[in-house]
């Protein structure tokens, strides 16, 4: 009789172990069904539903790879305005010189017309006064 409540023993414990290991793969399983469903489910951002922890990541990491990538531009463009103003104030101020360097000139030359005629005036008298000496 021992050997039948033996086996009726073991067929039970049996029994209780595949049951055990039973719960045990159906919890393993829930609990893999749950930790990889995200990963299944397309994020909803337009619902204004918040996106699960990791998109959540990736899209923080996106947004700052932008703003590097942007602050840096936005550094050269910002860098390139200010060399462009410098050289438009230095282009301004150089046109005003050369403007300043042109009414000199045009001062200049027409002091020079005008010394030149008198001279070519007073050669003249002076030329009729020697011929009139001559002649006379």
């Amino acid at each position: 009789m021992n050997a039948i409540n033996r086996s009726e023993q073991l067929e039970s414990e049996v029994d209780t172990d595949l049951e055990a290991v039973s719960e045990v793969e159906a919890g393993i399983r829930d609990f893999v069904r749950n930790d990889v469903a995200y990963l299944r489910r397309p994020p909803v951002v337009a619902n204004g539903e918040p996106l699960e922890p990791n998109h959540e990541n990736a899209v923080n990491s996106v947004n700052s790879l932008i703003q590097r990538v942007a602050g840096t531009s936005l550094a050269e463009i910002e860098k390139l305005i200010g060399e462009l103003e410098g050289l438009r104030d230095l282009l301004h101020a150089e046109g005003q010189r050369v403007q300043r360097e042109i009414s000199g000139y045009a001062q200049l030359s027409q002091a020079a017309m005008k010394s030149t005629r008198m001279i070519a005036d007073n050669v003249t008298q002076w030329k009729r006064t020697a011929d009139g000496l001559r002649n006379g």
